[in-house]
């Protein structure tokens, strides 16, 4: 990947962050109660050291069924203690008292009527633990803490969507133009969901570095630069948010909502100030709205027409909600809990806090 920029402006933090078992705690969020009854079980389970698939593959060989006949909202990294549950048929009920993993722990069933799927999750919360924190580091992470919960972060796509060399994306265009041939369709597929979160992390990571220039700069010294009309850099000038909004972008209410295309640039700007609702950035494909006017300028570099795949649209900010801190002098430890919608990366808050 590429480097991006981040939008707060302090030094490198040197502390140590390491994705265990121990130090990254991850708790799914269901996106609703369970009804306690109806013919799929759901189990509620811990796992370390295993990925969601991984998972998965061992409680269908223990109940003797199919992969795609258990139900599960979210993948979930393999270097952490994770929470998560998943649903199967009812019938395979009493083969469950059998059960026995020493990576997965069950820790409670209930019952729902129908099968858990991909996207039924509202969110995820986080303990994480940063080590070799000195007290000095501490009191910097706790503002920029306070900073991140008055702000935000951009909702990059973390690290793991590129795979273990960081270069998924290359596969992905190499597709899409024509000149690699995949037969595995899931494969495939990864490859090029990898490349459009690239250029989706691109077009953000563009749109930040305008957004910085202008409030560093009088809009007289850079709207030739930037390739803006004057009175628009002025207008984004006076916005109280770090990531400044634009003509013909397309927001969203958050957490969820409706998509829409800013008219008064004022009155978003200061609705997304509020937390009340985000800007957009495009996932290309097709049959997605496109943004508009000078954000479609902007956007149209990192868009790629050739793609058959469908596009989305995807959150460019977040709202990190419930942060707390807990600094351990006698450790050397900062422990960090947070909670985040879905289809965000906490590594990307990490990577925000410690640059």
């Amino acid at each position: 990947m590429t480097n991006i920029q981040r939008y707060l402006n302090h030094a490198k933090i040197n502390v140590v962050f390491k994705q265990s078992k121990d130090d990254f705690v991850v708790t799914e969020e269901p996106l609703y109660e369970f009804s306690k009854e109806g013919e799929h079980l759901i189990i509620k389970f811990r796992k370390k050291e295993l990925t969601t698939w991984d998972a998965v593959s061992i409680f269908a060989n223990h109940f003797g069924c199919k992969h795609r006949d258990i139900g599960y909202a979210g993948l979930k990294d393999k270097n952490a203690m994770t929470i998560q549950s998943i649903s199967v048929h009812k019938k395979y009920e009493d083969k469950l008292s059998s059960f026995n993993h020493e990576k997965i722990k069950i820790l409670e069933t209930t019952y729902h009527n129908n099968k858990i799927k991909i996207g039924h999750l509202k969110g995820n919360k986080f303990f994480i633990r940063l080590k070799r924190v000195s007290p000095v580091d501490a009191r910097i992470i706790e503002q920029v803490l306070a900073q991140i919960a008055a702000f935000g972060i951009p909702n990059y796509f973390g690290f793991q969507r590129f795979g273990i060399e960081g270069d998924n994306y290359k596969k992905g265009e190499a597709i899409i133009n024509g000149t690699l041939k995949e037969k595995d369709r899931k494969l495939r597929q990864m490859f090029i969901n990898s490349y459009q979160s690239y250029l989706f992390n691109n077009w953000l990571s563009k749109r930040i570095e305008i957004s910085k220039l202008i409030e560093s700069f009088e809009p007289k010294e850079i709207y030739e630069k930037l390739n803006l009309p004057l009175d628009l850099v002025k207008q984004m000038k006076s916005q109280e948010h770090p990531f400044k909004i634009m003509h013909g972008d397309l927001m969203s209410h958050y957490p969820f909502g409706k998509i829409f295309y800013v008219e008064d640039i004022q009155s978003e700007a200061s609705k997304f100030y509020a937390k009340d609702r985000v800007p957009t950035g495009l996932l290309c494909g097709k049959k997605i709205k496109k943004a508009q006017g000078e954000a479609l300028s902007i956007e149209e570099d990192f868009t790629k027409e050739v793609l058959q795949e469908d596009g989305a649209r995807r959150f460019a900010w977040i709202f990190p909600s419930d942060i707390e801190s807990n600094y351990k002098e006698d450790k050397n430890w900062m422990e960090l809990s947070f909670y985040l919608p879905k289809g965000s990366y906490a590594t990307e808050l990490i990577a925000e806090l410690i640059h």
